[in-house]
């Protein structure tokens, strides 16, 4: 198969063919149709998560936002078969481990993540273990670039917005790192009815913003974020969001709160902070803020994700920008890297032609 191949930690992949992945009996093999380019494939090309013990071996293939259609079924799987639509859920699991019992996949103590567990949608076809537990099917109106854009950043903004930090209808968000994660968020937030108020240092992110919900932007390399979200808000967003993962943006999200409110931590950190970040431990105290994690999200979420896709309460397909060709995924994980890319990016095209090694 064809598959844009990291070979070198930081180093452009390269485009090339790869074996073809093996069925195993609790497994399906997927044609991959379409794989978001997500920043959590930029942090790991970076090397990054060492410190939290995640470390690629080499040659990998990433790619964790992709959709497809299955090609070959395992003889234990019961739930899909061939030929079946569906879109891989970005935080896999075992099925059997105490979180996944509990309804918490997405915690797995043997995570399934594709793209890193095992190689992922940067080839043309990938192997997905317990496929029984780590799939879900795409409606007939939804087609696989929409599938595909849900599969990692709108899911883990889905689940943050919703399930952790239970955002309403009519208050207040401000949503910080307009990238895909928080477009995702801003777009999600604004369709549960809350006014979202979008913050980054580009302009053209922010307009961006503007399309896809937010009802007012702050540049922060203008203004005082925290300052200027108590005077639009009169008095603090009730809840906050980190979608991007460094000192900065999550200290002035959390101070950009108002009494009794929740910070919302998605965004994870670089290599600069390595995983630690001071929060204002005293103003947490005595303004009663609840400081809130979460990670990607539980498998079995997806296919209420998908139900308000198929119905058009949310519109992932208007926050993706570009699709891609293998040959331009390497150029696109260059260009996250001084955050020049906007929205979404779609891998969706094979040419066998051109082919690099």
């Amino acid at each position: 198969m064809l598959a844009a191949v990291m070979e070198e930690i930081g180093k452009p992949l390269v485009v090339k063919n790869m074996p073809d992945p093996e069925l195993t009996p609790d497994g399906v093999i997927i044609k991959v149709e379409a794989n978001g380019i997500c920043r959590s494939d930029w942090h790991l090309w970076q090397g990054h998560f060492d410190w939290v013990g995640l470390k690629m071996q080499l040659p990998h293939i990433f790619g964790h936002e992709l959709s497809g259609v299955i090609i070959e079924v395992g003889k234990n799987v019961k739930n899909f078969k061939k030929d079946d639509r569906v879109v891989v859920p970005v935080s896999g699991g075992d099925g059997v481990c105490e979180m996944c019992r509990r309804g918490h996949q997405n915690l797995c103590d043997h995570g399934q993540t594709p793209g890193v567990a095992y190689w992922g949608g940067f080839g043309q076809y990938v192997h997905v273990p317990s496929a029984d537990f780590n799939l879900a099917l795409i409606p007939d109106n939804v087609d696989f670039i929409e599938a595909s854009a849900i599969g990692c950043r709108f899911a883990t903004a889905f689940h943050g917005v919703l399930d952790r930090a239970k955002v309403q209808g009519g208050e207040w968000v401000v949503v910080t790192g307009c990238g895909g994660v928080g477009l995702s968020a801003i777009q999600i937030s604004a369709a549960v009815g809350a006014n979202v108020i979008a913050v980054d240092i580009d302009d053209k992110k922010l307009e961006f913003a503007k399309q896809c919900g937010a009802v007012a932007a702050i540049n922060s390399k203008k203004q005082n974020v925290p300052e200027a979200v108590r005077e639009i808000t009169k008095g603090g967003a009730h809840v906050s969001i980190d979608a991007l993962g460094i000192t900065a943006t999550a200290q002035s999200s959390v101070l950009s709160l108002r009494k009794r409110g929740r910070h919302l931590q998605l965004g994870m950190t670089s290599d600069k902070e390595q995983g630690f970040i001071a929060y204002p431990a005293d103003l947490i105290v005595a303004t009663e803020l609840e400081i809130v994690g979460s990670y990607g999200s539980p498998s079995y979420r997806y296919a209420d994700m998908l139900e308000m896709v198929d119905k058009g309460i949310f519109q992932p397909k208007k926050l993706v920008t570009q699709t891609i060709n293998v040959h331009e995924v390497s150029s696109v994980l260059e260009a996250m890297t001084n955050f020049e890319t906007t929205g979404l990016t779609i891998l969706n095209k094979w040419e066998q032609s051109f082919i690099t090694a």
